[in-house]
This record gives C-alpha cells, sequence and structure tokens, in this order.
C-alpha cells in the first residue's frame, strides 16, 4: 500500500494518497482497514466470510461491520477486466521474470501494446 502512486495530470509530482481504494476479498484485513482508515482513504472492501463468522460469534464485542458500498464495488470491474487481459501474455501470468523491475516493464510493455 506504501508504493501507491496516483500521477497527475499536469506537472509535480504524483500523490501517495489516492481518492478512494476499491479492493478485493484479499485486501479485507484488520491491518489494512486501519492503515486506510488512519491515512484518511474511503475505501470499498468486502468482508471475508470468516471474519463476519467471527464477529458474530463474539456478539456485542465483535463491534460493527465495516461499511460497503454494492454500487462502488462494481466498478471494480473494470480493474478485473484489465487483470484478465493482461493474464493472456504468459510471461505476466506464469511470473517468470526474476526481479520485480523487469516483471514491472513486462507489464508496462504489455499494456501498452494492448492500448496501442
Amino acid at each position: 500500500m506504501e508504493a501507491v502512486r496516483v500521477p497527475r495530470i499536469g506537472p509535480g509530482r504524483p500523490r501517495t494518497r489516492p481518492d478512494h481504494v476499491l479492493g478485493d476479498k484479499g485486501y479485507s484485513s484488520k491491518v489494512i482497514r486501519t492503515w486506510l482508515r488512519r491515512k484518511g482513504i474511503p475505501h470499498t472492501i468486502p468482508e471475508r466470510a470468516d471474519q463476519v463468522g467471527n464477529r458474530a460469534r463474539r456478539g456485542s464485542r465483535g463491534g460493527r461491520p465495516p461499511g460497503f458500498d454494492r454500487e462502488v464495488h462494481k466498478h471494480r470491474n473494470v480493474v478485473e477486466r484489465c487483470f484478465n487481459r493482461l493474464k493472456q501474455w504468459r510471461g505476466i501470468a506464469t511470473r517468470y521474470d526474476k526481479t520485480a523491475r523487469s516483471y514491472e516493464a513486462a507489464v508496462t510493455l504489455a499494456s501498452l501494446l494492448m492500448w496501442a
């Protein structure tokens, strides 16, 4: 989450605080939600079934369920379709590259070729 950089339209360095975070259930942890809340970043992340069960088991000590807006979460479809298109590239889907830098370069190259 610390590596997030939101490019600016005009001149200036990239922002490190996005307007909103849309995540899947993999990002549904107390640590990530606390970090986002502390930074003041609104987020829409669905809760995993085991977290719902654990909260219900604890009763009133389990706390409130985190807010979740289904309409906002539907926009995540765009991101998922992009991942699916990128995974058509064999080297990206299987991650043959040894270093993160070369993998990021491969993702950038594949993105540019899809865009062109």
